[in-house]
């Protein structure tokens, strides 16, 4: 069923008021990987506790433990986990999103200050940090509830809210949660279907749902010589220097093509025939909407196909950079004494990281020792996530293609995401239901990178788009 006239009204209305929620939301600096700003992604998770319990949810802010990061044991943020309705005549549907976010400074090229929430009304931008990944969508959903609860409304499913704020360092204690709350009398006891916004459309134009996810490995490199830094013009040329070895194994693991070089990792994955071709060729998308997503002429083909393969059903391996290095202004000669690289390789199914990991570890170690090093190598997989894909045609899907259709009168192109949300698969596996990744934001939004933002349209409609699938859901 349609959602009320009323609701579509309320959001429009309402717009201004629900951008300056995401501007508080951009203002706190909640990103995970930093030891320092842990008391902000933790002050994130009782912001948002609020705002839930404000619109008529019941929350808990769930201890995960501790864990060590950069020398020093902190505590991982609590997940929230949130309740409306408890109707055994009525679907029950959990929501997942993060609060956490990429780390960012204006020195880095942003244009503005990453956590200050710039209103662009002239290009229609929201710009911040989190604006589109993942701070929007969780507030679409607040938005959502907003106006059940001022307007004593009954939501026509029962409703269960998982937020966690790790997402961005792979999530770390999510999975026992997950799987501990998925038990009878858990939280997620009784859960129907799992919808998750987290994700983009492809393009700028057209409104997509994701049925597919690629996994995740993480990788760290390092090696280490010296007791200390050096001096090049003292100790340049009469001892082995740890960056020369580092640099030859990262420079061995992908070409600039993008094929990965490590035997036996591509190996692994089929290859597409031309029915399955046929699947990308439908999709509105083109080499245009890569380079202009990426802001420059770099699309490594011209065959679309080729590259839409490259991005959601083949695995790829990306070099991050190296920690430990002279990076600074100006001219250091300095030996660093241990440097550590770090890459990752997006994995297809049937991949996992406990099959691509001895391939990698074997092949690193074997071009280690080919350089007769006096170095020491060590190499660690720091995290990983299994690739998900789901059934496109399940009821959940269906509701959401309707959803869409209502919202912005066309149907979604169905996806497959070069990304990894890595609680995908843990929530289907856990509790055996189909999960549906419904995107607010756009291809160009700039997640991860500089000036990350979302269009206020995507923002406002993608409320109402939200709001929708939970009344087409409920058929």
């Amino acid at each position: 069923m349609p959602a009320p006239q009323e609701f579509i009204k309320y959001i429009d209305d309402k717009a201004d008021a629900f951008i300056q929620r995401l501007s508080d939301a951009v203002a706190i600096p909640s990103v995970s990987s930093d030891a320092s700003r842990r008391q902000d992604v933790i002050k994130m998770a009782n912001w948002l506790s609020e705002q839930l319990q404000a619109v008529g949810v019941t929350t808990q802010l769930t201890d995960l433990g501790k864990q060590q990061i950069e020398g020093q044991e902190l505590p991982l943020p609590p997940v929230i986990l949130g309740k409306i309705g408890n109707d055994k005549n009525k679907k029950t549907i959990l929501v997942y999103g993060h609060f956490d976010v990429q780390p960012a400074f204006k020195s880095d090229g942003w244009d503005t200050d990453p956590f200050t929430l710039v209103n662009d009304k002239a290009t229609g931008r929201l710009i911040g940090r989190g604006a589109s990944d993942d701070k929007g969508p969780v507030l679409g959903w607040v938005n959502v509830l907003q106006w059940h609860h001022e307007n004593k409304k009954e939501l026509p499913v029962n409703l269960r809210c998982c937020f966690e704020g790790m997402e961005e360092s792979g999530s770390e204690g999510l999975d026992d949660l997950v799987a501990r709350e998925s038990k009878p009398g858990g939280w997620f006891d009784g859960v129907d279907a799992v919808c998750i916004s987290d994700n983009y459309w492809l393009n700028t134009r057209t409104p997509a749902l994701t049925y597919g996810l690629r996994g995740l490995s993480y990788y760290r490199v390092t090696v280490s010589g010296p007791a200390r830094d050096l001096h090049s013009g003292v100790f340049g040329r009469t001892v082995y220097e740890p960056m020369t070895d580092l640099i030859y194994i990262m420079s061995k693991l992908v070409d600039n093509r993008g094929h990965i070089l490590i035997p036996g990792v591509e190996d692994q994955v089929g290859i597409a025939d031309e029915e399955e071709k046929k699947i990308y060729q439908a999709l509105d998308y083109s080499i245009q909407d890569v380079e202009e997503s990426a802001g420059a002429p770099i699309a490594l083909s011209s065959d679309k196909v080729e590259v839409l393969m490259g991005r959601m059903r083949n695995p790829s391996l990306s070099l991050h950079g190296i920690e430990g290095a002279f990076s600074g202004v100006g001219a250091k000669t300095v030996i660093p004494a241990k440097v550590s690289g770090k890459f990752s390789i997006r994995l297809v199914p049937p991949q996992t990281p406990e099959s691509v990991d001895p391939f990698v570890i074997s092949y690193i170690e074997e071009l280690f020792k080919g350089l007769n090093s006096k170095s020491k190598l060590e190499v660690e997989s720091l995290h990983g996530g299994k690739p998900w894909v789901a059934d496109h045609n399940h009821w959940n899907y269906e509701a959401a293609k309707r959803a869409t259709w209502s919202t912005y009168n066309r149907l979604p192109d169905l996806t497959r995401e070069g990304g990894s949300i890595p609680v995908t698969l843990t929530f289907a596996d856990c509790l055996g239901v189909n999960v549906v990744l419904l995107p607010m934001g756009r291809g160009d939004d700039g997640a991860h990178s500089t000036n990350e933002k979302i269009d206020r349209f995507n923002f406002i409609e993608g409320t109402k788009l939200l709001g929708s699938y939970l009344y087409e859901v409920a058929v």
